[in-house]
């Protein structure tokens, strides 16, 4: 698919068990996610690399380099204390930032309604929705949704509010909701193919994508049903990386937040942080 940015989030499968996410949690959230990015600028430890950010130059808030001054060079960006100390003129070159907006692809589907002692996937995929959603919203960014089941896809446009967030959470827990073991549904594989062409329409450039799922139906076209998980694994890592796009894997039986700071290189916060 040809858009600009993508990253997943895929989750682990687990064993079956009944949970349904709620709103207070999701809105709680918000609390813990102030400090990190899904942004690709990420301490060393993070599994990614460098910043999409514009090509154009200026005097934004995100520094990139101290260079020799040279003729024309906006005299603001002096760096005095380097200068100083070195007797030679140098500038701060900093790199400006363009609007952004976050689409999340969040899976509600039957597969995602199976999980470990904590929290079914399903329960797993809406608080990283939330906690995508709110630090989006934090940073400046838009942020919209593309939420989908086995029988219906929900999209929110992104918008730059607190409201469309919340509408957001709502689409999520609307779908999470109607989860039940015993439900007469039947599962569709197809659905993230789906879902992803609706991403699709949505999708501008210089988009952030964070695709939210275990990715069961990935291969759209084959009937066959891979039995041993690690060759399953293996196969979603070889079709995202011909995508470009990083995996993060996100387990069931921990915290949220905490596995995605992990993941990202950022320190765990402490509780009177």
């Amino acid at each position: 698919m040809d858009w600009a940015r993508i990253k997943r989030l895929r989750i682990e499968t687990g064993r079956p068990r009944g949970a349904w996410a709620g709103l207070d949690e999701l809105i709680r959230i918000r609390y813990r996610a102030r400090d990190f990015s899904f942004r690709p600028r990420q301490p060393v430890t993070s599994i990614l690399a460098g910043r999409y950010a514009s090509r154009l130059r200026g005097r934004g808030l995100d520094f990139e380099e101290l260079r020799r001054y040279l003729p024309g060079d906006d005299i603001r960006a002096m760096e005095w204390r380097v200068t100083a100390r070195t007797r030679q003129p140098y500038v701060r070159v900093n790199m400006e930032e363009k609007d952004r907006a976050v689409l999340l692809v969040v899976d509600q589907r039957l597969n995602m309604f199976f999980g470990a002692r904590n929290r079914v996937k399903s329960v797993t995929a809406a608080e990283l929705a939330a906690l995508g959603a709110w630090r989006a919203l934090d940073v400046g960014d838009r942020v919209g949704a593309v939420v989908f089941n086995d029988e219906k896809i929900l999209e929110v446009r992104p918008q730059r509010s607190e409201a469309a967030v919340m509408t957001l959470l709502r689409r999520v827990l609307q779908l999470n909701h109607e989860l039940h073991a015993e439900s007469q549904v039947e599962p569709a594989p197809e659905k993230l193919n789906h879902a992803l062409e609706a991403a699709r329409r949505l999708v501008r450039h210089d988009m952030l994508v964070v695709i939210i799922s275990d990715f069961h139906g990935v291969d759209a076209q084959s009937e066959r049903l891979i039995a041993d998980y690690h060759e399953e694994q293996q196969r979603i890592a070889r079709f995202l990386r011909r995508l470009s796009a990083p995996l993060l894997m996100i387990d069931n039986q921990g915290d949220v937040v905490d596995q995605v700071r992990r993941l990202l290189g950022v320190p765990r916060r402490r509780a009177n942080g």
